[in-house]
């Protein structure tokens, strides 16, 4: 096999399988990672490893677009395991501040272990001496450390795209130092948040005893040597150009007037566009709007909450449990407040393409973010990116990465339901004027920081800190 550069590791390949048979069968997938590295990987003959997302398909390297594609095999039950048991029912509740109970299951840590096991040895034989290889996100935290062991040669960087904990909840993981070991691999670990990077770095130093200094955390060697890995803060964002571009064009416009007729002309759209998830807060934005129209402060004649909730993890009991209680709710708020000609709530659990998202952005009058913990929230990046008219407002959650940068949004705390209550009768009530002073500056901040601009300065840092840790470490 041809050896790259430059390697992505992640879950997943950044193609999805169109038909089983047949030339011409991969597509890109959707997602903002994707679209960050795929100028990287072009540059620098580089290859990512991943799953297919099939079990059970084993299938040999290809090239797709200029980039050599790695697939990793998972059979069944490593989906069932790994997957969906110890990355999605134990790192994801764990890591988003246990809002959903983690199960600690020790076949599904050894599942694990295996699998990120198998995702280092197949980047290990894809890496040329000396490559850059860059992993991505909770599912493969013990790559890093794996990686290192097999090939001490290597630049190696990890980005994890979700929160990392407090201490005092990531202590309760049985195989905390290990995972911790595992990231420690890594010369760079990039997290979301200021917050994040502390939280790591305070676990490091309560669980291993290594010192954590702005210069670096000293991490030990095998070999008795030692040398520094970087933790730090490297906020991911969005190709904001091609959200401009859609938002310019006239179908998408003519799209955004159409789907305001579809809804009987209100005279204001909220919007809530998540997958569906329990750390989305979808719960708390349905209360608060049902009170609202019990309160008659807000009428269905009015005013239309539309919740796009994209399917998600339908396999997993928590999930499985959310969408009956949000369907549920939405069932209710309509059947008390709906009339001939309009609809209180508007609720979609479907996926849309690209278009039809900045459509419904330039539709809606209130982007509603209220997540209870997220690493980032693309979401309302997307909403202020195709915000060409300046218009509109973002109510976005105190514990979404996002709140950091975009400071013009009007935060809200989505456990206070009053608070949430009253943050949207000001969105509703707020004068053109404000909503054009708050939105250009937030779309300022998406301009002058892109995606591009992310996996820039990501590997700059790596690339220096690789050398500065090894040359700078004290014996």
């Amino acid at each position: 096999m041809h050896k790259a550069e430059f390697v992505v590791v992640a879950n997943r390949l950044p193609v999805d399988r169109v038909s089983d048979a047949g030339e011409g069968e991969w597509r890109r997938s959707p997602g903002g990672l994707v679209t960050a590295l795929e100028p990287v990987m072009k540059k620098a003959d580089g290859a990512w490893v991943g799953w297919a997302g099939q079990p059970d398909v084993d299938l040999d390297p290809f090239e797709f677009d200029g980039t050599m594609l790695v697939p990793v095999t998972l059979s069944a039950e490593d989906v069932e395991l790994y997957y969906e048991g110890f990355s999605n029912d134990t790192i994801w509740p764990l890591y988003h501040d246990v809002i959903a109970e983690p199960r600690y299951k020790r076949v599904w840590w050894e599942s694990y272990v295996r699998v990120n096991r198998r995702f280092a040895q197949a980047a290990a034989d894809a890496a040329e001496p000396g490559a850059t290889v860059w992993v991505q996100d909770y599912q493969l935290q013990l790559v890093p450390r794996m990686l290192r062991d097999l090939r001490p040669d290597l630049v190696i960087g990890y980005f994890h795209h979700i929160p990392f904990p407090a201490y005092g909840l990531y202590s309760q993981l049985p195989w905390r130092r290990q995972v911790l070991e595992g990231l420690l691999g890594a010369d760079v670990i990039g997290f979301q948040r200021v917050a994040d990077a502390g939280n790591f770095a305070r676990a490091v130093r309560r669980q291993l005893r290594y010192e954590t200094k702005a210069s670096g955390i000293v991490v030990p060697e095998k070999d008795g040597t030692t040398r520094r890995a970087l933790a730090k803060a490297f906020p991911i964002s969005i190709d904001a150009t091609s959200y401009i571009e859609l938002a310019h064009r006239d179908d998408v416009q003519a799209r955004a007037r159409e789907i305001r007729e579809s809804l009987g002309n209100p005279k204001r759209i909220f919007l809530g566009v998540d997958r569906l998830d329990y750390t989305k807060g979808i719960r708390h934005r349905l209360k608060a709007f049902g009170e609202l129209l019990t309160d008659e402060k807000l009428s269905v004649d009015d005013v239309t909450l539309v919740q796009v909730a994209s399917p998600s993890r339908e396999r997993v009991a928590a999930y499985i449990q959310l969408r009956d209680e949000i369907e549920l709710t939405v069932g209710r708020i309509n059947g008390d407040f709906d009339t001939m000609g309009h609809t209180a709530i508007r609720y979609l659990h479907q996926a849309y393409p690209r278009e039809e998202m900045v459509a419904l952005f330039l539709a809606a009058d209130v982007m509603l973010v209220t997540a209870l913990r997220d690493g980032m929230n693309l979401v309302a990046k997307e909403y202020v990116a195709s915000r060409v008219d300046n218009r509109g407002v973002l109510i976005l959650s105190e514990f979404a990465g996002a709140a950091d940068e975009l400071g013009t949004a009007l935060r809200v705390n989505p456990h206070d339901i009053e608070g949430l209550k009253e943050t949207m009768m000001r969105a509703v009530e707020m004068a053109p004027a404000e909503q054009g002073r708050r939105m250009r500056a937030a779309r300022r901040r998406v301009l002058e920081h892109s995606v591009e601009d992310w996996s820039r300065e990501f590997l700059e840092a790596l690339a220096q800190f690789h050398g500065a840790g090894r040359s700078g470490v004290d014996a």
